[in-house]
């Protein structure tokens, strides 16, 4: 019955025919998300290998350190995964075969990247998190190229 009532509406408000070339409207797609997510391991990472330890023996900084360290690591790990699912939107809904005449190691750049963001969340290597702010800004300039624009990096201090 429910079918019958669908068919009939369906039928007398056909919906219009749409078309679209990406899975979202044109503009929406940006790589600064990816950049600021990059950066925050950057520097989750540099608070990691910096953050001291207390001396032995006061149990109440012991676990003020513990619990500094533990949201330090959240943080990058999260940042790390928030890059890696920008960097795979931009990938996968952005970029066209198109692209790939004018950066043919566009599926290898973004597969290091995505790796590196793997890495970065199980580590805690300022070489892999500077890799991945390389990368990132590797992607960034082919995606703001591939607009035929040239947009300035911005790089943190």
């Amino acid at each position: 019955m429910l079918k019958s009532i669908a068919s009939i509406i369906k039928q007398w408000f056909p919906a219009p025919e749409v078309h679209a070339h990406c899975d979202g409207p044109c503009g929406v797609y940006d790589p600064a998300s990816a950049r600021i997510t990059a950066e925050a391991v950057v520097a989750m990472t540099k608070k990691i290998l910096d953050l001291q330890p207390p001396a032995a023996g006061d149990a109440q900084a012991m676990v003020a350190y513990q619990n500094t360290l533990s949201r330090y690591i959240a943080i990058k790990e999260e940042q790390a995964q928030k890059t890696k699912e920008d960097l795979l939107i931009l990938w996968t809904d952005y970029f066209k075969p198109v692209h790939l005449e004018k950066y043919p190691d566009l599926h290898d750049t973004f597969w290091k990247a995505a790796k590196l963001c793997s890495a970065c969340k199980v580590e805690v290597s300022m070489n892999h998190a500077n890799e991945l702010m390389e990368m990132v800004q590797k992607i960034h300039q082919m995606f703001w190229a591939s607009k035929d624009r040239d947009v300035t990096w911005y790089k943190a201090s």
